[in-house]
This record gives structure tokens, C-alpha cells and sequence, in this order.
């Protein structure tokens, strides 16, 4: 037969259980570290109390469990906003799971379509978006393991857009476009400079794995470059410059990127692909595209069965595929809910690679990545989509990566390929084209 034995799988889970856990650093907007699914695998700084003091020297104050980057801090969640949103949040996505999978009524489609046209309805659901996400992508990197979660939180719960300094640039008799250029640069260059501060903590911490569900997309950048644009050429972009000006912007990130995932290259950074439905390949997302032997990009599927339409894609610029919709985890006070998106996709990964890190601790990055990449399991529909042409399988992961420890990278996965079988496909009649979605912050994927 073409699959591993029971004992043997056994004997490989029980090391993995009896080796030191792997830490991920969950990069996103904060995460509940009293949820009751959190507490047993958060990441806990042995070096630092909660005293108003930086025990450890590394110049975080109180960073017990991860640090607040947003407002330079250590609360990786403000547990004000715990019971500030309406019931429609939550309804949203309960009736949209439902939509998914063809059970929701006529009144609770229309319904949606109605919250959507809400201006009131998407400002709160951006916010409760922002407030929920850290903690649900926190609960899907622990789910079934012992991997330990660090919070990182980047994004605040109210997120402002970015146009300071803009004005006094139009005034400049210059090329519109080079100063537009010059905008775009500066811009990019402050976010991945805040950015590389980040990756700098998680390695002082040795974190393994870093999880980014967060990003700019095409469609999320010109929310910022059309406005940018108006202010410097003094009138609307028109559908070319639009997409000039947002390709500039995207490239500039990416450009400036390099450096955030060089600062941490004992670090495998795992990248959500975008939700825009879009080719990365053609348009770009940040920090999506940026390639490196430490990053590794994931797009979204529905279980193994199909390809996630809001999923954005590239067999250039996606690597992977795991699955993304419908995805039921932890949410700030004890509670749960079903989400779709590839940041549900990538803390997939991200969990699998932190076990596969586990069960060798001497694996490199690279070698995660190639073992993740390697050990698939190859999908007719994911041929078009990402380079591999499958989704990760983690069972086969695990299992390449035990047997590493003893033979070459290369050839503990050939070996856990010809033994572990592709995990079943469980057909259903779920069909999520026309998906009515609301998007959260501009920054999450």
C-alpha cells in the first residue's frame, strides 16, 4: 500500500509531542490572551514580568507576551471594544457561512444585501473585523499542536489612511509623477521600516514561523493612490493612471519589503495571498509577492475541494494553497466564529510549519518551505492557481520532516510522499461564486 503505517505515524507524532514547541509570531491587530482556546499555547517571555520595567534589555517594556507595535506598548489587545459591537457583526458572518453553503433563506440573503449598502454597517464591521482578526488567525496556528503563539499587533483597531505631506509635494515644480513616485517610496519605506522593527523582535525572541494575514492588495492600494494622485496632479486619475499608480505603490512595497524578511532569516514568514480574486502575477499584492528563500505565500480553498473565488492567485507569486473558507476559531472573550479569507489560509500553513520545525528543530526555513512545497497534495484545480499545483498536506509534512532528521531534505520527502496518502476529498454542494462579502481593514487578507 501507498501509505504509512499506523505505528509508524504514532511513533512520529509521539516525538514530535516530545521535542521542544515551536513558537509562531502572530503579525495582525493583537490577540486575546485570556481566550480560553489561546492561554495553553500562548508564548510567554521567561525573561520579562509585567512591572514597567525591560527586564530582558531588548527595549520592550512588558512584553510578556508579544508587543504592540501599533501604540508601542505591551498590550497586544485593547479589551475595551470587548462588547462594543452590535449582534449584525456576528450575524453577517453566520448568514454568509450559511450562503456558502446554500442554506441561507431569500430574508437572510436580502438582509445582507442591505447591511452592505450601509455606510454605519461597514465602518462597525471594519472595526469588529480588525478587533476579531488577530485572535481568530492566533487560534488556527495552535489548533491540534504545540506550537506556542506570540501577539504582534501592527494594525490598530481604527485604522486612518495616509496622505500627510502630499499637499506641500504638489506645490513642487517637478514631474507629477516622479513625486508621486517619491510619496509612494516614502510611504512604503515607513511601513516596512516599521515592519522590520517587527521581524527584529520576533527574532530576538527566536520565533520559527511568522504569520502576515495582512497586506496590500491592487484594489486596496488605490485607496490610497487615487487620493494620493488627486492631491499631486490636482484632478482624478483615469483607469490607466489609476492602475499606474497603484502598480507604482504595490512595487514600492515589495521593493522595500526585502528588507523586513531579511532582519529575521532564522524566521519563516508566511504570507496570506489577498482576497481581491485577482492574479498576483499580473497586479501584485504586499507582502505577498515579495520572494524569498523565507517566505512562503498561501492562497485559499474550500477544505480540498475547490478554489476560494475572492482567493487571489499566481503561479509565479502563490505557492500553496490550504484550506480558507469557513474556518471556525477563537474570537476576543471566549468565544468562536466561522471566517473566510486567505488569512485563514496562511495560519494553516503557518501551523503546519510549525510542526514540521518541531519535529526537526535543525530544519532551516528553506527547508520548511521546501518541505511544505514538496509534500502536497497535487489538485487539478489548483494547476492554474499557485506553483505547486496543490495543497499542503500535513500529515506528509510531518512525516518529511521527521524522517529528515536521519536523511537529506529532499529525499525525506520523496520518501513521506510514496508513504502518506492524499488526505480524501469530501464532496459537497457548496458552490460560492457571487460571494457578498464585506472586507475588513485595507491591511488584512
Amino acid at each position: 500500500m501507498k501509505w504509512i503505517s499506523t505505528c509508524l505515524l504514532l511513533a512520529v507524532v509521539a516525538n514530535v509531542n516530545a521535542v521542544k514547541a515551536a513558537t509562531i509570531a502572530v503579525i495582525d491587530s493583537g490577540l486575546d490572551y485570556k481566550h480560553e482556546f489561546i492561554t495553553p499555547n500562548l508564548w510567554t517571555n521567561a525573561n520579562e514580568v509585567e512591572d514597567r520595567r525591560d527586564n530582558d534589555g531588548n527595549g520592550y517594556q512588558d512584553d510578556v507576551h508579544g508587543w504592540n507595535f501599533a501604540e508601542q506598548n505591551g498590550m497586544i489587545i485593547d479589551y475595551k471594544y470587548l462588547g462594543t459591537f452590535s449582534s449584525d457583526c456576528k450575524k453577517y458572518f453566520d448568514i454568509q457561512g450559511k450562503y456558502f453553503l446554500k442554506q441561507a433563506t431569500e430574508a437572510e440573503i436580502a438582509w445582507m444585501k442591505e447591511k452592505v449598502k450601509d455606510p454605519a454597517f461597514i465602518k462597525e464591521m471594519g472595526k469588529f473585523g480588525n478587533f476579531v482578526h488577530g485572535t481568530h488567525v492566533a487560534g488556527i496556528t495552535i489548533r491540534e499542536s504545540n506550537n506556542n503563539v506570540m501577539g504582534i499587533k501592527l494594525i490598530p483597531t481604527e485604522v486612518k489612511l495616509w496622505y500627510n505631506g502630499l499637499a506641500s509635494m504638489a506645490t513642487m515644480k517637478a514631474d507629477r509623477w516622479a513625486l508621486l513616485q517619491k510619496a509612494f517610496d516614502a510611504l512604503a519605506g515607513q511601513q516596512m521600516n516599521l515592519l522590520t522593527d517587527i521581524a527584529r523582535f520576533a527574532a530576538y525572541h527566536k520565533a520559527d514561523v511568522a504569520n502576515g494575514s495582512f497586506g496590500t492588495g491592487f484594489n486596496q492600494a488605490k485607496m490610497i493612490t487615487d487620493n494620493a494622485y488627486k492631491i499631486i496632479f490636482f484632478k482624478k486619475p483615469d483607469a490607466v493612471d489609476s492602475d499606474r499608480a497603484a502598480k507604482m505603490f504595490i512595487t514600492a512595497l515589495i521593493n522595500a519589503g526585502q528588507k523586513f524578511v531579511a532582519a529575521a532569516p532564522d524566521t519563516l514568514f508566511v504570507f496570506a495571498a489577498g482576497n481581491d480574486g485577482m492574479s498576483n502575477d499580473d497586479y501584485g499584492t504586499s507582502p505577498a509577492n515579495i520572494k524569498a528563500d523565507n517566505v512562503i505565500t498561501v492562497g485559499a480553498t474550500y477544505k480540498n475541494e475547490f478554489f476560494a473565488p475572492f482567493s487571489n492567485y499566481g503561479t509565479k507569486m502563490v505557492d500553496i494553497a490550504a484550506p480558507g473558507m469557513l474556518i471556525k476559531s477563537s474570537i476576543p472573550g471566549n468565544d468562536y466564529l466561522e471566517v473566510s479569507g486567505t488569512s485563514q489560509a496562511s495560519p494553516y500553513v503557518a501551523n503546519v510549519a510549525a510542526k514540521i520545525k518541531a519535529a526537526n528543530p535543525k530544519l532551516k526555513p528553506s527547508e520548511i518551505k521546501k518541505i511544505l512545497m514538496g509534500t502536497v497534495d497535487a489538485k487539478g484545480f489548483l494547476k492554474e492557481k499557485v506553483s505547486t499545483g496543490g495543497i499542503v498536506n500535513s500529515e506528509r509534512a510531518v512525516v518529511a520532516a521527521q524522517m529528515s532528521k536521519t536523511i537529506g531534505v529532499t529525499l525525506a520527502i520523496a520518501k513521506a510522499k510514496f508513504s502518506v496518502r492524499d488526505a480524501e476529498t469530501e464532496r459537497s454542494d457548496v458552490n460560492a461564486k457571487g460571494v457578498i462579502a464585506v472586507p475588513l481593514s485595507p491591511m488584512f487578507q
